[in-house]
């Protein structure tokens, strides 16, 4: 007798444990699939700025004056460092080479960025861009 409710526990342990491990997939399919049209779109539209797709105005402000002390246009990037308190903007020039920049951030200056022109991105599927250039490591012999 007591070997038949010792099998019924273990079964009923694993019944719980099914049921734990679909209620975790459900969780996981609906965290998924509960991203709004913003959301996926702002990620594509960043995806497309971190490579040189987006074309952008960048401007420093004087807090205290107005004057713009910089401006920048052009396919930019852009990371705010807010541990060393800075904008790092690399941008890609008409050459096709590349231009990085770090602008300091304090009480007394700002930035604002503005998008010039509006990007066709996806809005209901991530993107992801996998550039075989970089899975080959470059080796430069001095």
């Amino acid at each position: 007798m007591k070997l038949i409710k010792a099998s019924i526990s273990i079964k009923e342990g694993l019944t719980m444990k099914k049921i734990f491990m679909l209620m975790i997939g459900l969780l996981f399919i609906f965290t998924l699939t509960g991203c709004t049209d913003a959301y996926v779109v702002d990620e594509n539209l960043t995806n497309d700025a971190d490579n040189f797709k987006v074309y952008r105005h960048i401007v420093f402000v004087n807090n205290i004056t107005g004057e713009y002390l910089l401006e920048i246009t052009g396919y930019c990037n852009i990371t705010a460092d807010t541990e060393d308190a800075q904008l790092e903007t690399i941008c890609k020039d008409n050459n096709g080479g590349y231009i990085k920049n770090f602008l300091g951030v304090n009480d007394t200056t700002t930035y604002f960025v503005e998008q010039i022109d509006s990007r066709m991105v996806n809005d209901k599927h991530y993107v992801l861009i996998i550039k075989p250039s970089t899975l080959i490591p470059f080796v430069e012999v001095r």
